[in-house]
């Protein structure tokens, strides 16, 4: 029997609520969400990166309604509770990171991220102030649901180049503060870092596994204090990989040796 979105809602609230690290891996469309689902994953994530990929686009190119489609495609697809990755919510005033929540929570998501990057690289981070009065509008957007919707906040510091530690944990507890639900920092360098962060906030913590050198364990993770591992665009990229691999071999051998291996 399908659940309703109070009772995934409940769910994933409780997943938050540990007492263990869980992981949400992110699908790249139905098929992936459909497959993750099977494997007894208890909530999935969406990837704007996967997602831009799919269209043969980079991060950063798609639209609002683009992001929201490839989203519903994915909420349609499971029973289970699903969050998506909203980027900065697709414009630059806290409005626009507003209507991108509200969005969200009609089409059925259970939780959503927004991020304080601008998409300018000359100034790849938004104002301190701004970037707390875009997760405070967010997060009223949120608490006007009729189901309760998880709202991320994350900094971006260290995946734009600005490795502060000090600033990104004055944001995130900036952003706990003006009513995010999870707080994010992609790209923090070690487990000393993602420690620091867990213990300078009260909200759960995600961390994102993906990047070599700067990806760890669940049970490392866990007892520094992460609540939440996503894992970007790796269940991607190994798909693609093994696509590669499976066509390099009919191209270079003439054999088709990977059938063996499904």
């Amino acid at each position: 029997m399908a659940l309703t979105q109070v009772e995934k809602s409940q769910r994933f609230a409780a997943l938050h609520d540990g007492p263990r690290a869980f992981v949400i891996p992110n699908p790249w469309d139905a098929g992936s969400a459909i497959a993750l689902s099977g494997l007894g994953f208890q909530a999935l994530a969406t990837s704007s990166a996967a997602a831009a990929m799919v269209l043969g686009r980079q991060d950063g190119q798609l639209s609002r309604d683009e992001a929201i489609a490839h989203a519903r495609a994915i909420v349609q697809a499971t029973d289970l509770p699903v969050s998506a990755d909203l980027e900065n919510g697709f414009g630059h005033a806290p409005a626009d990171a507003a209507l991108t929540i509200r969005l969200a929570g009609e089409i059925g998501l259970m939780g959503g991220s927004i991020e304080d990057a601008t998409g300018d690289a000359a100034k790849p981070i938004y104002d301190f102030s701004h970037a707390v009065e875009r997760v405070a509008a967010a997060a009223e957007a949120a608490r006007a649901l009729p189901v309760p919707f998880m709202l991320v906040a994350r900094t971006e510091n260290f995946v734009r180049g600005i490795n502060d530690l000090d600033d990104t944990i004055r944001r995130l507890q900036a952003f706990e503060q003006a009513g995010a639900d999870v707080l994010f920092a992609p790209g923090l360098p070690s487990l000393d870092a993602v420690r620091a962060v867990c213990a300078a906030v009260k909200k759960p913590v995600n961390f994102m596994v993906g990047i070599k050198t700067k990806s760890f364990s669940v049970a490392e993770l866990e007892a520094v204090g992460v609540r939440r591992i996503s894992l970007a665009t790796g269940m991607y990229r190994a798909a693609m990989a093994g696509m590669v691999a499976a066509a390099v071999e009919v191209r270079d051998e003439g054999t088709f040796g990977y059938l063996n291996r499904l």
